[in-house]
């Protein structure tokens, strides 16, 4: 009998004792988040500068190779041969460097968005800890929150401190 109250004591100091869980709309965070809304902006910029200087040099490019089929057509076939080989190599040069700053473009921007998910991740273990929260979920597409009462919904608050954060 003794043991029966106790166990009885012990689960209702359990069920007291509820844990204060929340989730965060991964999606709407990260699509009103200005940090994050600038970096794709600046990203965007500077993948259409090198979009337009990857066109002018391959436009470039193409002149010379006409001129080069032009010119190759009056020269010896040894020497035409010799210059196309050069052409080639050229060719091949560009392509390399273009894909080489192309990816480092892409780095760039992986790099900066890393970061930025590390920082968010951060202000919601800060925000969770400082409000009491034993379980901060993910929501949005491919969160683990299926169902969520909206009141348990804490993203336009953490996109609220970011934000400001930001803007400081």
């Amino acid at each position: 009998m003794k043991k029966f109250i106790l166990a009885l004591v012990f689960i209702g100091t359990i069920s007291c004792q509820q844990e204060k869980i929340a989730f965060v709309d991964n999606v709407k965070l990260m699509d009103t988040y200005q940090e994050k809304i600038d970096i794709e902006a600046k990203f965007k910029t500077r993948t259409e500068t090198f979009g337009k200087k990857r066109d002018s040099i391959s436009q470039a490019f193409q002149m010379e190779a006409q001129a080069f089929q032009a010119k190759a057509q009056k020269m010896a076939q040894a020497k035409a041969q010799e210059e196309y080989g050069q052409l080639q190599q050229r060719s091949q040069f560009i392509g390399q460097q273009l894909q080489q700053e192309e990816q480092q473009l892409q780095l760039q921007g992986q790099t900066e968005m890393d970061s930025l998910v590390t920082r968010v991740k951060k202000e919601i273990k800060a925000y969770g800890e400082s409000n009491g929260y034993s379980f901060i979920l993910t929501g949005g597409d491919g969160g683990s929150v299926l169902y969520g009462k909206e009141a348990h919904n804490i993203t336009d608050a953490i996109v609220k401190i970011l934000n400001d954060n930001y803007k400081q």
